[in-house]
């Protein structure tokens, strides 16, 4: 698959921060030395943690080449490595774990999450925001086009790749199993938009990757006009003009014992 886009992921930089930040409130540290931002894209999350903990050496994780180019230049003093999530360890048990909208993307929680809480410090914490939207319209029509016509064939099954979330008590009872008091709780909110063509927007940069990577520049057009008609109806406009684009979202935020 080509590399994420960071322009086209930023221009709805407020929005894609706000959980950012609501998670990190929940996050109950006085002092850190070393934080690690799991899938920190283009630096935004990465700056609320240095913002929060100066003194500490706060590093942010990416597999993209694009993201962590701008995150560096974004953030000179902050330290930015290549790793994969699933196989990356720290050097030094960490402080915080923090990732923003990332783990989505990876499969296997069950063994990824008691390996993460392994790499904490004693009182560490393990903070995660997750998107919880695949039985939205914005998620089930793209993998419903997907299904029609032309694009059966050419949309593998497997470019839907992000796998459904365990329940919030399956992850309780998984974090509390790693001897961490456990806060959990789901967030849905209502970004408005100025169009259905503008929630395309904000998903090319993240859930439409997968299903537009295989197509050229006319079958994704065509691909997109399909689905903007869908999601049109799906999004009506409300009293002036805006779509609401409901987004639900599970957060976690686990303390080591």
């Amino acid at each position: 698959m080509v590399d994420w886009d960071p322009q086209l992921y930023r221009r709805f930089e407020a929005e894609r921060t706000r959980p950012a930040h609501e998670l990190l409130a929940r996050v109950s540290l006085t002092r850190a030395n070393f934080i690690s931002d799991l899938g920190c894209g283009p630096g935004n999350s990465t700056e609320l943690l240095f913002t929060a903990w100066p003194q500490a050496t706060v590093t942010g994780i990416d597999s993209s080449p694009a993201m962590l180019e701008q995150a560096r230049a974004r953030l000179p003093l902050c330290r930015f490595t290549s790793a994969d999530i699933n196989h990356w360890r720290p050097a030094e048990p960490q402080n915080l774990i923090y990732a923003n909208a990332s783990l989505q993307w990876l499969s296997g929680h069950e063994t990824l999450l008691p390996a993460l809480v392994s790499q904490l410090a004693p009182a560490g914490v393990l903070a995660i925001q997750m998107p919880d939207n695949l039985d939205e319209p914005s998620h089930s029509l793209m993998r419903e086009v997907a299904s029609d016509g032309e694009w059966r064939d050419l949309i593998p099954p497997a470019a839907a790749q992000r796998k459904r979330l365990l329940s919030a008590e399956n992850y309780y009872d998984l974090l509390s199993a790693c001897d961490c008091h456990v806060d959990i709780w789901r967030t849905t909110y209502y970004h408005v938009m100025p169009s259905a063509a503008a929630i395309i927007d904000w998903l090319k940069a993240t859930g439409l990757r997968p299903f537009l990577a295989g197509l050229d520049a006319s079958q994704q057009a065509r691909f997109l006009s399909s689905y903007q008609a869908r999601l049109s109806t799906a999004y009506p406009a409300r009293q002036d003009g805006s779509c609401l684009l409901a987004f639900p979202r599970l957060f976690m935020v686990a303390q080591r014992r």
